[in-house]
């Protein structure tokens, strides 16, 4: 089904588009295609038994401005499948392709923190450029500087108003907003703030010190700052393993917090993370829909949709409308 924009400038022909969704983007492309008014196109991926696959769009795309839903975790494959459905559009001689990404993955490996080592981050970005994308949407990024990866435009979102929204609606007597790590306090220091200017009142911070060595393993967690008797709310941008989260509320508990729980933008939730959590002190775990989860799969898990800021983002596309004035 086609979907058309059209705005009052001296362009008179509407904006076709079309919004299609890997394997891996297919719960929340159907969310975006509600609020976009308009069906998901059809496509084909066809797979083969020595694990390799094909992509086929089902209609055409040409001359139509294409949008492909597809987080990029938490295989390869899935990396995959975007290139391919971003080639297979190009070829078939669609006038724009964007890459719909919710959940950037390789993100993690942004720079040489040691010698001998590859910027995932960056390699990615190629990739995608390379395909043929013209534009990437993604939202929270683990690193803000990957946009600079791109020489291609990057409508990089924000899920920090919608996630604060619903802190807000808990109305926590005692809120402390509390980062995991020393990286991540700027991201909780934005939130605490944004928090603050909705609720016109001041909200303190704390920051946990993690000591690794190895990755998503934490040897030693410290919290710099009381949390005696407060409502904690923890703010990272992805719950992997969950283990850092875990340990934070089981430290935090220990130093007197009335409750703890956690908001993060991304559950990739591997391995046991979902035992992790139930296990914990955590009384929730909240994160947004970038990637496909089962809430059966955990009780104290929430999930917060962001498909409409998406909406929002290529409905201003279409209509060529700044990014930055969409109230995410």
């Amino acid at each position: 089904m086609n979907c058309f924009f059209s705005v009052n400038t001296m362009i008179t022909e509407p904006f076709p588009f079309k919004v299609f969704a890997g394997s891996q983007g297919t719960a929340i492309a159907k969310r975006i295609a509600q609020h976009l008014g308009c069906e998901l196109g059809q496509i084909n991926i066809q797979h083969f038994s020595d694990g390799e696959y094909c992509v086929s769009y089902e209609e055409t795309v040409r001359g139509h401005s294409v949008y492909l839903v597809q987080s990029t975790c938490p295989s390869a494959d899935n990396l995959m499948e975007l290139l391919l459905m971003i080639d297979a559009a190009r070829r078939a001689s669609a006038s724009k392709v964007i890459a719909v990404v919710p959940y950037f993955g390789w993100a993690r490996q942004d720079r040489k923190d040691k010698p001998r080592v590859s910027i995932a981050a960056k390699l990615v970005a190629n990739m995608l450029q390379i395909a043929g994308a013209d534009r990437v949407i993604t939202i929270d990024l683990h690193a803000e500087q990957i946009q600079g990866f791109f020489d291609i435009p990057v409508d990089h979102l924000y899920g920090a108003e919608l996630l604060a929204s619903y802190v807000e609606t808990l109305k926590l007597e005692n809120l402390l907003i509390a980062s995991p790590d020393i990286g991540g306090s700027k991201r909780a220091a934005a939130f605490a703030k944004r928090i603050g200017v909705h609720t016109h009142r001041e909200v303190p911070m704390v920051i946990c010190y993690k000591n690794r060595r190895k990755a998503n393993k934490v040897n030693e967690l410290k919290v710099l700052g009381s949390v005696k008797g407060m409502d904690v709310v923890i703010i990272d941008d992805i719950a992997d393993t969950a283990g850092t989260l875990c340990k934070a509320a089981k430290v935090m508990k220990r130093k007197g917090a009335r409750s703890v729980r956690a908001i993060v933008s991304h559950g990739v939730m591997s391995g046991n993370a979902c035992q992790k959590v139930m296990e914990s002190e955590l009384e929730e775990l909240v994160f947004t829909d970038s990637l496909p989860f089962d809430t059966n799969r955990c009780k104290k898990v929430k999930v917060i949709s962001i498909a409409k800021a998406f909406a929002d983002t290529i409905m201003a596309i279409q209509e060529h409308r700044s990014i930055s004035e969409i109230n995410i």
